[in-house]
């Protein structure tokens, strides 16, 4: 007795059923065979895409034939993980000073600031070029906003450029973070820490702020203050035309920025290039990291960071109402 592939017997059945059988299993296959393809292609069109960015980036095709104005932006939040990182911002920096046809440098900075690590970082290596290249100057170019730590690594180039309608200044430190004890509290929830160290838990939210504690944030929150305020001097010198207000963390208009000595004149990065260098052509000297890292940005997901980022208490060089 013979039997169908589904192990019946076929005597009850007739012919035709075995022939729809063996069309049915032959779809089965072709589709099977066809998905497999089509998963092969999607993955090869994937592949062929990143090669193309990493092969392709921009990044690494400067002119070199004509004098030019090199530009190198600070765009967004200053912090180890953007763009506008002290490594990016430094490798620029460094191209556009060895390209032999490069006058001068223009920082384009719209950023509402970030760490001051990454900030110090960048206004030492700002003055390392500047007595490096003595004869090659930096203009730093405030568009949009140039607050705290943006303004930061401004105060270290030759010269500062704004718009009238600029946001410029918020010479501040800040460290903020959120208290749920009242409502631990309330929710019977108790905290359970155990430390090894009278203050390894400092700034925890869900525990009451101890007066000691506070205080030595504070004093470290003014001693990034004062590195701030020296750095501002040191930057604009005599320029600068102190006011009581100056180092509060208010920030100003272009407009007043260049009344109080924070800016030098107005101007964009064109009308710097073309007015004071004398050298119209903008390069981009920019480095914007890993580009499929950029690529996985654009559709949503961070090829280089988790999704979720554990609480942490540390400094800014920011305003939040500019954020």
């Amino acid at each position: 007795m013979s039997k169908d592939v589904w192990g019946r017997d076929d005597s009850t059945h007739p012919p035709e059923w075995a022939l729809l059988e063996k069309v049915l299993l032959a779809s089965l296959v072709e589709q099977r065979r066809a998905r497999r393809w089509s998963i092969f292609f999607k993955l090869l069109t994937v592949g062929l895409f990143v090669m193309a960015i990493m092969l392709f980036s921009p990044q690494d095709i400067h002119p070199t034939g004509a004098w030019h104005t090199g530009v190198v932006k600070v765009d967004g939040e200053i912090s180890a993980d953007t763009d506008a990182s002290a490594d990016n911002i430094i490798l620029g920096l460094d191209a556009a000073f060895d390209a032999p046809h490069c006058r001068a440098v223009i920082l384009r900075i719209n950023s509402p600031g970030g760490s001051p690590v990454q900030a110090d970082m960048i206004y030492r290596e700002i003055w390392r070029l500047r007595k490096l290249h003595p004869d090659r100057k930096i203009y730093a170019v405030i568009s949009d906003m140039g607050a705290s730590g943006a303004y930061y690594i401004a105060s270290a180039a030759n010269e500062i450029y704004v718009s009238p309608a600029s946001m410029v200044g918020s010479i501040g430190v800040i460290m903020g973070g959120f208290g749920f004890p009242d409502l631990m509290n309330k929710l019977g929830i108790e905290r359970r820490v155990l430390t090894a160290g009278q203050h390894k838990a400092i700034g925890d939210p869900f525990s009451p702020v101890k007066p000691d504690e506070k205080a030595y944030l504070l004093s470290m929150l003014e001693a990034v203050h004062q590195q701030f305020i020296a750095a501002v001097r040191q930057g604009r010198g005599a320029r600068l035309h102190e006011t009581p207000d100056m180092f509060s963390g208010l920030f100003w208009t272009g407009d007043q920025a260049v009344t109080l000595g924070l800016a030098d004149g107005f101007g964009s990065a064109r009308e710097v290039a073309r007015n004071v260098i004398h050298a119209p052509e903008l390069v981009d000297y920019s480095h914007e990291g890993n580009p499929l890292d950029h690529a996985f940005k654009k559709l949503g997901v961070s090829a280089t960071q988790g999704l979720f980022h554990g609480w942490q208490a540390d400094w800014h060089f920011t305003s939040p109402g500019l954020n």
